[in-house]
């Protein structure tokens, strides 16, 4: 046992971690949530066809899509949903990377991420940084990012508008509300066109991450963004999926 684990040893007696769904003390090796409740989880299980399920048909014709998945079915009022609601409302960035890890190697198993390149997650507002303190889809991509070796970038993007949540508003609201929200920061644009460019063997392959997926207007309007690098194709992954 090396000094590391010895003083999470001692830190998990001095302040017993609690898993976020049910409450339980958390073993040393579980983390964010116990692994019954991760056992009980409403699982999607995207991942084992990624190219053809209701994740992916989201963003047919919509955004050049490959792969699509979430890992679990979020239903607002169910016990569970506290995974989410903690990750952004109450400052536990940590769940969103250890589930991020967590969902990651159920899905390198499936070779989810063999050809893709790397990770954008999707950004917020510096207004809204400031205020919730983090990114919570920038820890879950570091989390895929701890089990893949993809590199995450985070910084290549910018949310330039935020106009309201997206949790109340109806369906056709939820894309007027994040239309040309985000824009790809000129120097990452310019850097990658001088690097594919002249190259059309070379497609850039893209994973979008974001905590949860309902109507996949902020994916979309995010890929449009990005859209602007020739030869540019996308997968995407959240934690959650709300099917409406």
């Amino acid at each position: 046992m090396d000094i590391h684990e010895i003083w999470g040893r001692v830190k998990d007696i001095l302040a017993p971690r609690l898993c976020v769904v049910c409450g339980n003390r958390l073993d040393f090796a579980e983390h964010s949530v116990c692994s019954h409740c991760l056992h009980e989880l409403p699982y999607t299980c995207y991942h084992q066809n990624p190219y053809e399920n209701p994740v992916a048909r989201l963003f047919w014709k919509r955004m050049n899509i490959e792969k699509a998945t979430s890992l679990f079915f979020f239903y607002p009022k169910a016990e569970y949903a506290q995974i989410i609601y903690d990750l952004k409302y109450h400052f536990q960035p940590d769940i969103g990377y250890d589930m991020g890890r967590f969902a990651a190697e159920c899905m390198e198993r499936h070779h989810f991420f063999d050809d893709i390149d790397a990770i954008i997650p999707v950004p917020l507002t510096k207004e809204r940084i400031r205020e919730r303190g983090y990114n919570q889809s920038e820890f879950i991509a570091e989390g895929i990012s701890s089990v893949t070796g993809l590199p995450v970038w985070s910084a290549c993007v910018e949310r330039i508008t935020f106009n309201e949540s997206q949790t109340l508003l109806h369906r056709e609201k939820r894309f007027d509300n994040v239309e040309h929200a985000f824009r790809i920061k000129d120097e990452f644009s310019v850097a990658l066109h001088h690097y594919f460019s002249g190259n059309d063997s070379c497609n850039l392959h893209i994973l979008l991450v974001d905590d949860v997926i309902t109507t996949g207007a902020t994916m979309i309007s995010l890929a449009s963004a990005v859209s602007h690098i020739e030869n540019c194709k996308f997968s995407v992954f959240s934690l959650g999926f709300t099917r409406e």
